[in-house]
């Protein structure tokens, strides 16, 4: 495993849409976002997606990351813009663990950096 790789899903968590989250995210995944959403697990994120605007780019900077065995972690600072509105600021980190099919998300979390 090399980090790039995770850089590069991640990456795609953010640009791609539903297709490759069911393929890359683990069933039982969750993810934190600000009020409203809050907490999303599994099927309801692949939903959220669906129903919501989807990001133009992202930018991520103040990369670091961390491994242990099958499990690793990524944070950084994202800057995302979508059509029409303003750019978006959170501080995010996102946890992956190797399984046998390859590396698959199991956490995300967002935290809004003004």
């Amino acid at each position: 495993m090399t980090f790039e790789t995770l850089w590069e899903a991640e990456r795609r968590f953010w640009l791609d849409g539903p297709d490759f989250y069911e393929t890359t995210m683990l069933p039982h995944a969750r993810m934190v976002f600000p009020p409203p959403v809050g907490f999303l697990g599994g099927k309801d994120i692949v939903a959220g997606l669906k129903a919501g605007p989807r990001w133009q780019s992202v930018d991520m900077e103040e990369r670091s990351e961390t491994e242990s065995g099958d499990t690793a972690v990524l944070a950084y600072r994202a800057v995302g813009t979508r059509r029409d509105a303003g750019p978006y600021t959170a501080l995010c980190a996102s946890t992956y663990v190797r399984v046998a099919d390859g590396w698959k998300l199991l956490f995300h979390q967002q935290t809004p950096a003004g």
